[in-house]
């Protein structure tokens, strides 16, 4: 017996399609499937989730310097010439940032290995490129979705039938994030 459900695919076709529903079962918060793959997308989502639970607070935070381009009221960049160019005149600015641990930044690129690129688009920008953004999955992972789950043991998603689907009678079901 198989240690997974096949689904009807080939081994390409079957992840990216688990790769697919679990991004936007994570994204979204729920998405309606049939009960065959909601069950496979359950085992990966809840082990992501795990993962994000445990490696949450596994950082540190560290302050750098960084140079920057001093600007003017404007927001123009201020120039000066030196040796007959323009050069942009550079400021030093002081920026805290959260640099991962190693077993941190190994949970990151896990969990990158089995989302896709998210991208947000608003809706007064609907059809256009311009104004979209790129969802960065794993820091929502760490930074909505693990503090919302951190005194839970597993069981993070929830299956809720809706009926048979009409076309071939497959049962359809609502799977959520609790």
């Amino acid at each position: 017996m198989a240690g997974y459900r096949k689904l009807g695919r080939n081994s390409s076709q079957r992840k990216a399609l688990i790769r697919s529903q679990v991004t936007s079962l994570l994204y979204n918060g729920k998405i309606v499937t049939t009960e065959a793959r909601a069950k496979e997308v359950r085992r990966v989502a809840e082990g992501i989730i795990a993962l994000a639970i445990k490696e949450k607070d596994n950082y540190e935070t560290v302050t750098v310097t960084v140079k920057r381009p001093k600007k003017d009221a404007d927001g123009k960049r201020v120039k000066e010439v030196v040796d007959g160019k323009k050069v942009d005149v550079k400021i030093d600015v002081e920026k805290t940032i959260q640099k991962d641990k190693p077993s941190r930044l190994h949970a990151r690129r896990q969990m990158l290995k089995v989302f896709y690129n998210v991208t947000s688009v608003p809706s007064e920008a609907a059809g256009k490129k311009r104004g979209t953004k790129s969802i960065n999955m794993p820091q929502k992972m760490f930074d909505e979705i693990a503090p919302k789950y951190a005194g839970r043991n597993g069981g993070y998603t929830r299956i809720v039938k809706i009926g048979e689907r009409k076309g071939d009678g497959a049962m359809e079901v609502l799977l959520e994030l609790i």
